[in-house]
């Protein structure tokens, strides 16, 4: 985890680098916009949206570099971190998952009919929301029938 994080730091930085990069040569190129000035930031002919979009690369990584490590910090190494470490140092339980639910496939069925109303209409949207909200309550109670379970 502590690689990751480091690798994700760097990554934050390249991105940073590379906004900027991305600035300077917007400054550098002919202007080439609308009649009344186009977009400018302070007086300056920026390309903003390509130069928002990889800062905003930049501090998403940063906050992935960030949690990486402040789990690395509570958490101590992991056997992926160990180089000398065996695949049976890995092997522990990683969390409670159901061998046969069918509820997963049915609520990714239903959420995709839902966005997918927002391109066909949405009497779609009418006919989904139901059934994802039924495949929604039925995937977090399945293991949740107190007397009834079998």
């Amino acid at each position: 985890m502590k690689t990751n994080a480091r690798l994700f730091w760097l990554l934050a930085a390249f991105y940073l680098v590379a906004a900027v990069g991305y600035a300077l040569v917007g400054l550098n190129e002919p202007y080439q916009g609308l009649s009344d000035g186009g977009p400018s930031l302070g007086g300056l002919k920026v390309e903003i949206i390509g130069t928002a979009a990889i800062t905003m690369l930049s501090i998403m990584s940063a906050f992935i570099a960030f949690y990486l490590g402040k789990t690395h910090r509570s958490q101590g190494p992991v056997p992926e971190d160990n180089p000398t470490a065996k695949i049976s140092d890995g092997e522990s339980e990683i969390g409670f998952f159901n061998a046969w639910s069918w509820w997963p496939f049915f609520l990714g069925l239903f959420g995709a009919v839902v966005f997918a109303s927002l391109a066909v209409g949405w009497w779609l949207f009418v006919i989904g929301f139901p059934l994802a909200i039924v495949a929604l309550i039925g995937f977090v109670f399945e293991n949740s029938r107190g007397q009834h379970a079998h």
